[in-house]
C-alpha cells in the first residue's frame, strides 16, 4: 500500500480521458496518472525520501519541542549564532526562544529595548571588571617600557617616537580613583549631576556645569592642586551661580591675563532671552576682595557655540555660532561683524598664529573665516570649505594649523589637511547618533580623546589612528549621564602629572599615569 503524501491531498481535481475518478485523494497507483510520480513518497528504487518542503518542517526552532531533531537544533544553536525570528528573542543561557509582545506597556515584561539595554549593561560590567585589573592589555602587540628603552639605547627608535609610545603604555596602565571634592560648605555635598567640565590652559582650574534637580543648572570653578608625593586635591570655589537657562558652550577667555574670564553661551527659556556672558574667574571666589575686571552680557539668542581668539591682532575678540550666521565681536569696544551661513554653526575654534576662525555646521560643512579680510556684500566670507556626512559637533585646530580635527553625529572623527581640503586620517570606534559631544586633543602625548553617546571614553593615537583604550563609565549608560572629561599633561599645575579627569553623575574620577597613586595618597593621609 502506498504511503500517503501530504501534497497529493492538496492537488486540484483532474479528469483523465474516460477513466473513472473520485473527488479527494487517489486510492491506488492505478488511478494516479504516470506524470504525477514526482509527488510520490517513494522513488523508483522503493526507498523513502522527503521533499524539500517536508525537510523544512522537520527542522525545529524551539528547544521546548520533545523531538530528536529539536535536540540537534539546540546543539547547533549553541555552537553557532541562533537565527533571528521576528517577534522572538533567543536567550543563549536558557537556549530557547521567548515571545516579544508588541507595545510598551506594564503588562509586557520583555521588550527588545530592555533586552538591548540589559546586554549593554552586561558588557559594561564585564569591561569595568577588566579595567580594574592591575595588569592590562598593551595598546599594541609586544609594546612595553623595557622593550622601548632597549630599542632607544640601540638607536632603533627616535626620541619623539619613544616618548609617544611610552605615553601609549602609560595610558593603558591608568587606573580609576575617586576624588573627594572639598568645600567650605561641608553640610551641603554635591548631589547634582555633572553636565560639563572644561579645564583652563594650565589645568589648575576646571569650570563645571551641573544640572539642578528642580530645573536649570548651576556653574562654578574647581581648583586642583598636586603635592610632591603625587596626590591630587580638589576644592570647590565658594560662589556658585544658578540659572534657569541651559548652558550650550563654554570656553576660557584671556582678557586681562591668561584664562582670566569664562565665556558662556546661555540658551533662553520661556520669557528669559538667550545671551552670551563674559564672566571673570575671580567672581566665583570670595577670597578676592577686588571688584571683577569685566562683567558683561550680550543679548544673543540661539547661540550654539563660542570661541575666544588668542591672536595678538584680535586678542579681545570672541565669536558665537548662531542659526545661519556667525557673530564676531570685540569685547572692549563692542564692534560687531556678522557673517551669513547656510546652516546652524555648532562648533568653532580660532587658530593661534593667524586670526582665522574655523566653523562646523549642522549640514556637515566646515569653513574658515579670515578676520583680516574685508568682505563685500556680493563676496563670500569663506576662505576654505569642505564637508563631512553629518552635523559637526566639534572642531580642533592642531598646533601646525594646517590640520584640523572634526567630529560629527555619525560618529566619524577625521583629520583634515586644510590646504588641500582632504581627510588624511580617520579615527574609528567613536559612537554618536544625535548628541552634542566634544573631542579633546593632547599633542604633547600624541593622544585624541572622545566620549561617545554609549558613555565609553576612547583614546586614539593621534599619529596613526590606532585605538589605544576604551574606558567604560563607572555608572550605567544613559543619555543624561554621558561622562565629561579633561586630559592634561600636568593636571593640577606645573607639578602635576599627566592624567584623565572624568565627571559623571555627581562623582569625580581621576585616572593618573602614576600606577602607585593610591599608595601615595594613603601615605599622605597617614601624616
Amino acid at each position: 500500500m502506498k504511503k500517503w503524501d501530504w501534497r497529493e491531498g492538496q492537488r486540484p481535481h483532474r479528469r483523465h480521458g474516460g477513466g473513472g475518478h473520485r473527488h479527494g485523494w487517489y486510492r491506488s497507483n492505478r488511478q494516479r496518472p504516470a506524470h504525477d510520480d514526482q509527488w510520490s513518497g517513494y522513488n523508483d528504487a522503493g526507498q523513502h525520501h522527503r521533499t524539500p518542503q517536508r525537510r523544512y518542517e522537520d527542522q525545529s526552532y524551539s528547544s521546548s519541542a520533545p523531538s530528536s531533531s529539536s535536540s540537534s537544533s539546540s546543539s547547533n544553536t549553541s555552537s553557532s549564532s541562533a537565527p533571528e525570528l521576528p517577534g522572538f528573542y533567543f536567550d543563549p543561557e536558557k537556549n530557547r526562544y521567548f515571545r516579544l509582545l508588541p507595545g510598551n506597556n506594564n503588562c509586557n515584561p520583555l521588550t527588545r529595548e530592555q533586552l538591548q539595554e540589559k546586554e549593554r549593561e552586561k558588557q559594561r560590567s564585564k569591561m569595568l571588571a577588566e579595567d580594574e585589573k592591575p595588569r592590562k592589555k598593551a595598546p599594541r602587540k609586544g609594546l612595553n617600557t623595557s622593550l622601548l628603552l632597549q630599542k632607544k639605547h640601540l638607536g632603533l627608535l627616535p626620541d619623539n617616537s619613544y616618548c609617544r609610545l611610552v605615553h601609549e603604555v602609560k595610558v593603558s596602565a591608568m587606573r580609576r580613583h575617586k576624588l573627594e571634592i572639598q568645600s567650605t560648605d561641608n553640610s551641603n555635598p554635591n548631589t547634582d549631576n555633572f553636565r560639563l567640565i572644561v579645564g583652563d590652559s594650565a589645568c589648575e582650574r576646571v569650570f563645571t556645569v551641573n544640572d539642578v534637580s528642580h530645573g536649570g543648572c548651576k556653574y562654578g570653578i574647581m581648583n586642583f592642586s598636586s603635592s610632591s608625593r603625587g596626590s591630587l586635591s580638589v576644592e570647590m570655589c565658594d560662589n556658585l551661580y544658578f540659572t534657569n537657562r541651559k548652558v550650550n558652550s563654554i570656553c576660557w577667555a584671556s582678557v586681562n591675563y591668561p584664562d582670566s574670564h569664562v565665556l558662556l553661551c546661555l540658551v533662553g527659556a520661556a520669557d528669559t532671552p538667550g545671551c552670551v556672558s563674559l564672566l571673570p574667574a575671580s567672581l566665583f571666589s570670595n577670597s578676592n576682595p577686588d571688584q571683577p575686571g569685566m562683567l558683561c552680557s550680550f543679548k544673543i539668542s540661539s547661540a550654539w557655540s563660542c570661541a575666544w581668539c588668542l591672536n595678538p591682532q584680535f586678542d579681545k575678540t570672541f565669536s558665537t555660532g548662531l542659526s545661519r550666521r556667525v557673530i564676531v565681536k570685540d569685547a572692549e569696544t563692542g564692534r560687531t561683524q556678522t557673517y551669513s551661513t547656510s546652516s546652524d554653526v555648532l562648533a568653532q575654534q580660532f587658530a593661534l598664529r593667524v586670526p582665522v576662525l574655523f566653523n562646523g555646521c549642522r549640514s556637515g560643512e566646515i569653513f574658515s573665516i579670515d578676520l583680516r579680510q574685508r568682505v563685500r556684500r556680493d563676496q563670500s566670507s569663506k576662505t576654505s570649505r569642505f564637508h563631512q556626512e553629518s552635523a559637526i559637533t566639534s572642531v580642533r585646530v592642531l598646533q601646525d594649523e594646517n590640520y584640523l580635527l572634526a567630529a560629527d553625529m555619525l560618529g566619524q572623527i577625521k583629520l583634515w589637511d586644510v590646504r588641500v581640503t582632504k581627510p588624511v586620517q580617520e579615527y574609528k570606534g567613536h559612537y554618536n547618533e544625535h548628541a552634542y559631544l566634544p573631542i579633546h586633543v593632547n599633542e604633547p602625548e600624541g593622544l585624541l580623546l572622545a566620549v561617545g553617546q554609549d558613555c565609553y571614553t576612547r583614546l586614539w593615537s593621534l599619529k596613526d589612528g590606532h585605538l589605544l583604550r576604551t574606558i567604560p563609565s563607572p555608572h550605567p549608560a544613559a543619555n543624561d549621564l554621558i561622562p565629561s572629561v579633561v586630559f592634561s599633561s600636568k593636571l593640577g599645575g606645573c607639578r602635576g602629572l599627566p592624567g584623565l579627569l572624568m565627571a559623571v553623575k555627581h562623582d569625580l574620577y581621576y585616572f593618573p599615569y602614576n600606577t602607585d597613586y593610591q599608595d601615595e595618597v594613603e601615605q599622605t593621609a597617614g601624616f
